[in-house]
């Protein structure tokens, strides 16, 4: 669904990141032993990220803010407090359990992550918050979520050229924002203070400025999967604080 777009982009810089993939073997050639104990270590690391009881790596109490009804989750894990550098996983809910779908390197605020977010402080907020709104510069690439086309969420071209392109896709964190709107409406419902504008968007290599970035192919994955129906929600946070 596409939807006309806000007047002014309110955004942040952001990163760049490489597309992980998982390694199998196969025993062509092989010694039967060893390929029976590489087939056998392939099933565990399959094991280990299908039919999860939980999201890896969250604690309790965020853990207890993913909605019943999320059958989707984004989870940002941010390699420190005061790091840049994060890993995206889409995990999928069938029944009463999880599958890991995709995994991403990403970037994340600049100066790292805070519970306590405030604009302009160049950190990523810590939390569980919904996935509700898309859109981008570039035209819809099938989404599931409404998407709204708007040359006012283009990046200022009087931004470094690196960073043209962060916004040709981007997906709202519902973070002091009015959900049902286009990413870049402007309304702070908490204030000006506590920032907004929180997207998941394309990457250009290094820290955002509170955003999470990621590669192209991966916003592409994420706006063709991620589902209004499914009740999508990102988890993010420094791995500390999302283990807390």
């Amino acid at each position: 669904m596409r939807r006309a777009g806000a007047v002014r982009v309110v955004a942040s810089a952001a990163a760049c990141g490489v597309l992980l993939t998982t390694l199998t073997s196969c025993g062509d050639g092989q010694d039967p032993k060893k390929s029976d104990t590489r087939s056998a270590g392939a099933q565990k690391d399959k094991a280990q990220t299908t039919g999860l009881k939980r999201i890896p790596d969250v604690g309790d109490r965020l853990q207890s803010r993913i909605p019943a009804g999320s059958r989707q989750v984004v989870a940002v894990y941010g390699m420190g407090k005061n790091s840049p550098d994060s890993t995206v996983v889409l995990y999928t809910r069938t029944g009463s359990t999880w599958d890991k779908n995709a995994g991403w390197k990403a970037h994340n605020g600049r100066k790292g992550w805070t519970a306590d977010h405030h604009e302009d402080d160049k950190r990523s907020p810590v939390g569980v918050f919904t996935l509700t709104d898309a859109g981008g510069a570039l035209p819809d690439p099938g989404a599931l979520l409404p998407y709204s086309e708007s040359a006012a969420i283009q990046a200022p071209r009087y931004w470094a050229k690196p960073y043209w392109h962060d916004f040709d896709y981007v997906i709202a964190i519902d973070y002091n924002r009015v959900k049902g709107t286009a990413p870049n409406d402007p309304t702070r419902p908490e204030g000006q203070s506590k920032g907004g504008s929180i997207w998941l968007h394309m990457d250009h290599g290094s820290g955002t400025s509170a955003c999470v970035s990621l590669p192209k192919a991966a916003m592409v994955k994420l706006l063709r999967t991620l589902d209004p129906k499914q009740n999508p929600v990102v988890v993010m946070g420094d791995r500390a604080a999302l283990k807390a």
